[in-house]
């Protein structure tokens, strides 16, 4: 215990914090597309994926060791490093919540990182080569492979339901998005939460308390699984909008076989230790299933968004973590202080704006896009 020192407790908590903002921001990976099909009533879907979110964390920690002595140097990473680097995933995922963007969450925190470890020590401090390796090539591939695994299912489920009865067709295929986005929610939690417990375990590792090379200790998969799946729980409604309305028009066919792609995608990954983004390998497989159902309607406006997003994320997330490593690498305790509340400042006025435009479980499927309003409304909603 004696290792666990002020320093190391904030970053835990600002790790768990993360977390927690991953779980709402990603909710809408495995339950857009059930709620927007009417398979699953909005609270409904987020109780469910909740629970799977945490029982999740417990599958596997390949990942995790992806993470702690995977894209950085473990003996060179110090607590005040990995803080800076979770403020700026942290900042970048609620910019993107309030913009209704479903950008990865995933990225954001290996940009925070890449950028902190730069500044603090050096670029030898960052392995660029398993950068390329487990993130850059996965970010790529696993969205064109689940997109395309997601356009042939969509088509061979229309094509063999062609003559069957619409109204049974529908309410067999909504049965079969319960199963499938429950299986996208238990592997989000077997993917998403172990980045938590990377950063957490190496946070542990380079204060001295764990070996190097060690795995996360039971504790910190527990705390990890927790809180993604008390984020889950509260609902990303403004991203489920997006992706469950705003990508293409999703029948029940389609949400399953786009479920099912990003599923299959996912727990592969997590089993060879890919840290793949599960925003990108689930917008994947919405596109695909779009693509796949004969004149169906596919916005690209939307999705180019989107792409831009995916393609910002990292350098802009790495941006804040170097900017903040610096303040904290020269500012020392003082420095620390002065981010953490620039950080919580900039927290609360998102919360604020996003007020201005609510999107809640009872609106979530009204519209297609979501808009930050610049006049306040005559109501206040309850934050989305």
């Amino acid at each position: 215990m004696d290792h666990i020192t002020f320093l190391v407790t904030v970053v835990i908590v600002t790790a768990l914090a993360f977390d927690f903002t991953n779980g709402f921001h990603d909710t809408a990976n495995a339950m857009a597309t059930s709620i927007a099909t009417g398979a699953l009533k909005p609270r409904t879907a987020v109780l469910i994926s909740g629970v799977l979110n945490i029982g999740g964390a417990f599958l596997s920690t390949e990942v995790a060791k992806t993470i702690s002595g995977g894209i950085v140097d473990d003996t060179l990473v110090t607590p005040g490093m990995i803080f800076a680097g979770l403020v700026g995933a942290i900042l970048w995922n609620l910019l993107t919540w309030l913009l209704g963007l479903p950008s990865s969450s995933s990225h954001a925190l290996f940009g925070g990182l890449v950028g902190a470890v730069w500044v603090g020590a050096g670029e030898h401090g960052v392995h660029f080569d398993k950068v390329v390796e487990k993130v850059l090539i996965p970010a790529v591939a696993s969205p064109i492979v689940a997109g395309v695994a997601a356009l042939l299912a969509t088509y061979l489920a229309y094509k063999i339901t062609a003559r069957a009865r619409q109204d049974s067709v529908t309410k067999g295929f909504r049965l079969g998005q319960i199963a499938s986005a429950s299986l996208v929610s238990l592997a989000h939690g077997t993917n998403d939460a172990q980045k938590t417990m990377g950063v957490i375990t190496l946070t542990l590792i380079s204060a001295g308390a764990l070996g190097h090379d060690a795995g996360p200790p039971v504790w910190v998969i527990a705390s990890a699984g927790l809180a993604i799946g008390l984020g889950t729980y509260l609902g990303g409604w403004r991203i489920i909008r997006t992706m469950g309305k705003g990508l293409t028009d999703i029948q029940s066919p389609q949400g399953f076989a786009a479920e099912a792609a990003a599923t299959t995608v996912i727990l592969t990954s997590a089993h060879l230790g890919f840290a793949l983004s599960t925003t990108q390998v689930c917008s994947g497989g919405i596109l695909g299933a779009g693509l796949g159902r004969r004149l169906a309607e596919v916005r690209w406006g939307t999705a180019g968004r989107m792409v831009i997003a995916w393609l910002v994320t990292l350098p802009a997330a790495a941006l804040v973590g170097g900017v903040s490593a610096s303040v904290v690498k020269h500012g020392g305790t003082f420095g620390t202080v002065v981010i953490a509340l620039c950080a919580a400042a900039v927290a609360a006025f998102t919360v604020l704006a996003s007020r201005r435009n609510p999107v809640r479980a009872d609106n979530v499927n009204d519209a297609h896009e979501v808009t930050v309003r610049a006049d306040a409304p005559t109501t206040v909603g309850t934050v989305a």
